[in-house]
């Protein structure tokens, strides 16, 4: 199995190199269960990001940093952008995306209630990895849709071309690679 070795903010990763088409690999990056990575990617955000009232991120896998960083800060509340709608909400704003790592397009959802909150807050937009941006678009566009304004989007990492982009936080750039390894330019 190829993989790539990088910093984060400090703490060292192996990630495993994944296909996503016959030319373009991707470093599978994952925080779920790596606790001392979560804590330490929520610290160093933190520690960067602008003025804000609310925290928002994708559903699923930036939940733990979502989580972490909300309790860092010492938040009490934190909104969480669904994958579909649940029996629980009371109403549902809706946008669609399509992510890199899924290749299909999924739909964002937020509660109603939520949305409600959010009206004419700050909101910071989390993510783990931004890379395409489409689902950082679908992020700004339920943000918006809600009546709050995005104070910032930030993630750990930000993939290919997303590293030049001005308008994101991030801890660490992340490649893209060949289908031998070795880093696309």
């Amino acid at each position: 199995m190829m993989t790539y070795e990088m910093d984060i903010a400090g703490i060292k990763r192996t990630l495993p190199l994944c296909k996503v088409s016959d030319d373009v690999y991707i470093a599978s990056f994952v925080i779920f269960g790596d606790v001392e990575l979560t804590v330490h990617c929520a610290t160093e955000l933190l520690k960067r990001a602008p003025d804000y009232d609310y925290l928002i991120a994708p559903e699923a896998k930036s939940i733990p940093l979502l989580y972490e960083m909300a309790r860092q800060s010492g938040a009490e509340k934190y909104f969480l952008a669904r994958k579909g709608p649940k029996l629980y909400m009371t109403g549902v704003f809706e946008v669609e995306v399509r992510s890199i790592t899924t290749m299909d397009v999924q739909k964002l959802v937020l509660d109603t209630a939520d949305a409600e909150l959010m009206k004419g807050k700050r909101i910071l937009i989390v993510d783990d990895v931004i890379s395409t941006g489409d689902s950082l678009n679908a992020m700004e566009a339920l943000v918006e849709k809600a009546g709050g304004i995005v104070a910032g989007r930030m993630a750990i990492l930000a993939e290919g071309a997303a590293r030049y982009r001005d308008d994101i936080i991030y801890l660490a750039p992340l490649p893209l690679f060949n289908a031998d390894g070795t880093i696309k330019e």
